[in-house]
């Protein structure tokens, strides 16, 4: 078959349209919030606008007419254009939630309207794409079309995955996304059209031109700059973020508190968790430390400090450079530490596009402090500073800390928000009196409610309460708003009537959303907030549903009710045996555990989803229902800033139960009709 023919074959193109939505999906997601500040706290946002958009797409792809993608690269354009040339960035501030980064911004709060414009573009960009997706779907049996479609998910996932860890900036990423659209137009003839179209792709990489000496890591965009006593300074997605301080130079009072604190001490094992590009590494190494275990999540900032700190620390024999979350380093060695020092990480991005967690969220848990204890010698301390922001986030931070060490903290003010705190042994033997060498100040008294310890379950240092906030749910209420009116526009213009539209999907795509979300969760927190595991967790995800779709064509499973009986019991058990549990050694049996804890699940669920889409006469529509489900899960991910991720699984097995109930009610009212026709 000619290279023309293969690519007019439908398993291809189904395969290509998936893989080139899967990498704009992660293209936009990845490279939108490094742009615009604060949508980096709202990326799940973009992940419900591809969502919506892929489901318009498909509703839309119905006629005929409509199934060209020639408008794409017109509308990726005005994304690009709205990002690269418009202030976008939003000030954010609330009394209860902090926000680093967003708080000390300067721009107006009118530009909140960044969030919709954006969400109502991307979601317009994607449908453009997936104009050709519904037909595809179904143009072969609904199983097989599932597979093809996973597995141009699964090539989407990885070409994008391989170019991050590349370092490769955006401009290749848009050049990769023009291939991907000449080789979804490459079976048709050339027309102005498609001239145009490489033209506007032009324009879009000519816009997306990285600036000179930036650095785009699996995490930011990374821009450095140097101050007036020649300091360096390190921005990511735009927020001052690290400065590289030689050892012998002013700086903020809390780096040198602990060695104040203990004056002439010296430590032979320190451990800085959060090294950054060095600084907290030098100034130890500077106070005698005999040896440092430096670990750090992001190794473009890692090698910053490399190549340009004025004290070389990473180049010290004494130090042993770690890329790692810091607190998988923790359940990967038994080692004891004299020293223990948190060093400002705090990060300014979400772990995924599917839940509301940090890269720094689960160091800040009340069992995160516990490890910290437990990796402490006899004698040993812990320390941790930051520009804290607010009294009440202090004062939560003391409460955890004397809850986890069985000592209240020492802690030492520095104006209105920076501060330390240390604890440990060498604390603990203090009894409640000063350290030798510098004096301590009171944990401060906050009015107002009292702040909820951040847990493995519940790991929102920066919320002082469960609650969400006014500002998310106008959000949600808007892009909610922009959904129904988008979807009802796309079922008229697309001559779909909403009766064919399936409830049962629908509740499906809500339902494992939401048990995606708190799958990721649980390997962020077993396995490690680092881009590496995140990627790996959505391939085992997607790797599960190409297992269910093969066990489903072969077995052809008949009782749908046995399968979610199993999926209940799988959720109660994941319900019953918290990830945390499954904190223990050796590693390969935390692997294991894990792994079948939180997959079964998610495979179960796929079994139940297969089985059903396997038996549908309109898989575009059921895939269209299924992902604008999907969407909506999306925005009750956000009932785990109330209840905690463990809980989701109970609103899970109540969607999956209405989802049983509707399909088990079409299809008793599909029989009395045959029988009412015959």
């Amino acid at each position: 078959m000619s290279p023309i023919g293969i690519l007019r074959d439908n398993r291809t193109r189904l395969v290509l349209t998936s893989g080139s939505l899967l990498f704009v999906e992660l293209l936009l997601i990845r490279w939108i919030p490094a742009e615009v500040r604060y949508i980096g706290f709202f990326s799940n946002f973009l992940l419900m606008a591809s969502f919506l958009g892929i489901g318009i797409g498909i509703l839309l792809g119905r006629r005929r007419s409509l199934q060209s993608i020639a408008i794409f690269p017109v509308l990726l354009l005005a994304v690009v254009w709205l990002i690269t040339s418009l202030q976008l960035n939003v000030q954010v501030r609330s009394s209860n939630e902090i926000f680093f980064g967003l708080a000390e911004s300067n721009v107006a709060d009118v530009n909140f309207l960044a969030l919709p414009i954006v969400f109502a573009l991307v979601t317009a960009t994607m449908a453009s794409l997936a104009l050709p997706l519904g037909p595809l779907l179904g143009s072969m049996p609904p199983l097989r079309a599932y597979a093809f479609d996973i597995l141009g998910s699964m090539l989407g996932i990885a070409g994008f995955v391989a170019l991050s860890a590349g370092g490769t900036p955006p401009q290749a990423w848009f050049a990769i996304v023009a291939v991907l659209v000449a080789l979804l137009t490459a079976a048709t003839s050339i027309t102005i059209p498609r001239l145009a179209s490489l033209l506007l792709f032009a324009g879009v990489i000519a816009m997306t031109q990285a600036a000179p000496g930036q650095i785009w890591s699996p995490y930011y965009r990374i821009d450095t700059y140097y101050y007036s006593d020649g300091e360096m300074g390190v921005n990511v997605n735009g927020i001052p973020h690290q400065i590289l301080h030689p050892v012998d130079a002013p700086k903020e009072g809390f780096y040198d508190q602990v060695y104040r604190w203990w004056p002439g001490r010296t430590y032979a094992n320190v451990l800085v968790v959060g090294a950054g590009s060095g600084s907290d590494t030098a100034i130890a190494l500077a106070r005698g430390a005999g040896h440092v275990d430096a670990v750090e999540i992001d190794p473009a900032i890692a090698q910053i400090g490399r190549d340009y700190h004025p004290d070389r620390p990473y180049q010290d024999p004494r130090v042993s450079a770690i890329e790692n979350d810091g607190r998988a380093f923790l359940r990967t060695t038994d080692r004891q530490y004299d020293l223990i020092v948190f060093a400002l990480p705090d990060s300014l991005t979400l772990v995924s596009s599917t839940a509301n967690i940090r890269l720094e969220s689960f160091l800040f848990t009340e069992q995160a402090f516990a490890s910290i204890r437990d990796h402490l010698a006899p004698g040993g301390v812990f320390a941790m500073y930051n520009y804290y922001r607010d009294p009440w986030l202090i004062a939560k931070i003391g409460g955890m800390l004397g809850d986890a060490f069985g000592t209240a903290p020492i802690l030492r003010l520095y104006g209105d928000n920076q501060a330390i705190f240390a604890n440990g042994p060498a604390v603990a033997s203090l009894a409640g009196g000063t350290p030798p060498g510098d004096a301590v100040d009171a944990i401060p008294v906050v009015d107002g409610p009292v702040a909820t310890p951040a847990t493995d379950d519940w790991p929102f240092l920066y919320l002082r309460t469960p609650f969400v906030a006014p500002y998310y749910l106008l959000a949600l209420a808007i892009v909610l708003g922009i959904a129904l009116l988008a979807v009802a526009g796309a079922a008229r213009v697309g001559d779909t009537s909403l009766r064919r539209f399936s409830p049962h999907f629908f509740v499906l795509g809500i339902a494992f959303m939401l048990l995606e979300t708190r799958s990721l969760v649980s390997f962020s927190l077993l396995f490690g907030s680092t881009w590496l595991v995140n990627a790996l967790a959505f391939f085992g995800i997607l790797g599960s549903v190409l297992l269910a779709i093969l066990v489903n064509a072969r077995l052809h499973i008949r009782r749908a009710g046995r399968l979610y009986a199993v999926l209940v019991a799988a959720l109660a058990i994941a319900f019953v045996i918290p990830p945390e549990s499954l904190l223990l050694d050796p590693a390969w049996l935390r692997y294991g555990l894990a792994a079948v804890l939180a997959f079964a699940p998610v495979f179960v669920a796929n079994l139940v989803f297969t089985h059903s889409f396997r038996d549908t006469r309109t898989a575009d529509m059921a895939f269209a229902s299924n992902l604008l489900g999907a969407m909506v899960g999306g925005t009750l991910e956000y009932l785990a800033l109330i209840t905690g991720y463990g809980a989701l699984l109970v609103v899970v097995v109540g969607l999956y139960g209405l989802a049983w109930l509707l399909a088990t009610r079409v299809r008793l009212l599909a029989d009395v009709e045959l029988r009412a026709e015959g």
